[in-house]
């Protein structure tokens, strides 16, 4: 058994929705489809999600919001004839907003998650409409009918235990199965979304339940790429990567998974598939507990900006026991988490995300860790990127790292921070933001060009 899950520019319009069925008649093993809500048909298009938050803003505070409703409306409408559903899944969308209007909220919280839930919602129940009427057996399953119970925590549910359990009677069905991403529910029956990108979530959770042999994840692009293809011309693409590979690369800015998304089919050792819809015979991207060394060391560069460090000097620090904790336990206390600690023998840095320190906390902050560490000197330094360099067969490769910073050296790039990973499948450089496109394509010249 295959789980399916499709993105929002898989699902964006009845050209795309037509494609998807292709895919699903092209193998029986895809028993388990998981939709987003519609993403954008064009660049400058709106995705739906979007839309709904906007709504569910102008009906809380009790400004007009009609125009807001016609244009979401008309997307579902726009999809509805060019798939030509008829009045049935008219009537159909008409009422699930009605419904969504004129229910009762207890907080903004509460309402916006209805509100978001429903993109995946709507479409979810159009496309087995669909599947329908175009002679494929589907069956529209909602999260509360599946027992997909989650945590009351809006924007950021958790799954619960059972939920699991409740899945696994999915496997016994003859027809496919339509299910929509992005929210479970509570045991009183709250629709609770996870965070952004929660479709992933959703799919990955489904085939940890039902015990899935793949999770095929079909986005638009033909495969996760070597590097950034912003910065650099057509990257190699990655036919293999192991789940250590992809979690890292995922959290220096790798945008196909979120990198906590896929951590339920990981936890059940399920491989993972990346394909692109508009292109389905494309290889695409296997991702697995292990897999054959590659030719390169490396196997992708990334990178994620908008971090800072906080430095932090005190002569024969290394003889105070609970220096690093203590410092630790001031930023915990503020609600400040740790990304990265890189430390010498009177020093240590650190590395934070910008955003979660303003102005004005940011004297106050200084100040109580000099106090409590009695340190010499703390200062921050901002406007800072993560490059990260990752690859399994690092581990047992001499000289990456070596490699790496000369590629840095020759383009004049400066090293803030370093830090390698206890696995030794990943380093960490930690450069000016000014830096950061320079330095993912000198890296990615070292590594992937350098035959050539």
């Amino acid at each position: 058994m295959k789980v399916v899950k499709f993105g929002g520019s898989s699902l964006a319009d009845g050209v795309q929705l037509t494609k998807v069925l292709n895919i699903i008649k092209a193998d029986p093993d895809r028993k388990i489809v998981v939709v987003s809500a519609p993403g954008k048909r064009f660049a400058t298009d709106q995705k739906i999600t979007d839309l709904l938050i906007k709504l569910a803003g102008q009906v809380r505070i009790g400004s007009d919001y009609q125009q807001t409703l016609a244009v979401v409306k008309e997307r579902y409408d726009a999809i509805i004839q060019q798939l030509s559903l008829g009045t049935k899944a008219v009537e159909l969308i008409d009422r699930n907003f009605a419904q969504l209007l004129h229910s009762e909220y207890a907080s903004f919280s509460e309402q916006l998650d209805a509100f978001k839930a429903s993109g995946e919602d709507n479409n979810a129940q159009l496309v087995a409409l669909f599947f329908e009427q175009s002679g494929l057996p589907a069956k529209y399953i909602s999260p509360k009918e599946a027992g997909l119970y989650v945590t009351d925590e809006p924007g950021h549910a958790q799954i619960l235990s059972e939920t699991y359990d409740n899945l696994a009677r999915l496997k016994d069905t003859s027809k496919c199965i339509i299910f929509p991403g992005f929210f479970g529910v509570t045991k009183n029956g709250k629709k609770v979304t996870f965070a952004r990108g929660g479709s992933d979530i959703t799919g990955a959770v489904l085939a940890n339940g039902v015990h899935a042999d793949l999770y095929e994840n079909f986005t638009d692009v033909d495969a996760i790429y070597a590097a950034d293809p912003r910065y650099v011309t057509k990257p190699q693409q990655i036919q293999h990567l192991t789940y250590r590979e992809m979690r890292e690369l995922s959290y220096s800015g790798f945008s196909v998974f979120h990198h906590e998304a896929i951590r339920p089919a990981i936890m059940a050792n399920i491989p993972i598939e990346v394909k692109n819809t508009n292109n389905p015979t494309a290889p695409g991207t296997l991702i697995t507990k292990e897999k054959p060394l590659d030719a390169n060391d490396v196997t992708g560069v990334a990178a994620s900006h908008g971090f800072e460090s906080i430095y932090i000097s005190k002569y024969l620090m290394n003889d105070e026991v609970g220096f690093g904790s203590t410092a630790l336990e001031v930023m915990a206390q503020r609600g400040i988490s740790v990304e990265h600690m890189p430390t010498g023998i009177d020093e240590m840095s650190l590395v934070v995300k910008e955003k979660q320190i303003n102005d004005s906390q940011e004297e106050e902050l200084l100040a109580e860790l000099k106090e409590r560490l009695q340190a010499d000197d703390v200062h921050r330094q901002t406007n800072l990127t993560l490059i990260m360099v990752v690859g399994e067969k690092m581990a047992t490769t001499i000289g990456t790292a070596a490699k790496a910073m000369t590629a840095l050296a020759n383009e004049g790039i400066g090293i803030r921070l370093f830090n390698q990973s206890s696995s030794g499948i990943s380093i960490m450089f930690a450069l000016e933001e000014k830096d950061e496109k320079k330095a993912i394509q000198a890296l990615y010249e070292t590594f992937f060009n350098e035959k050539k």
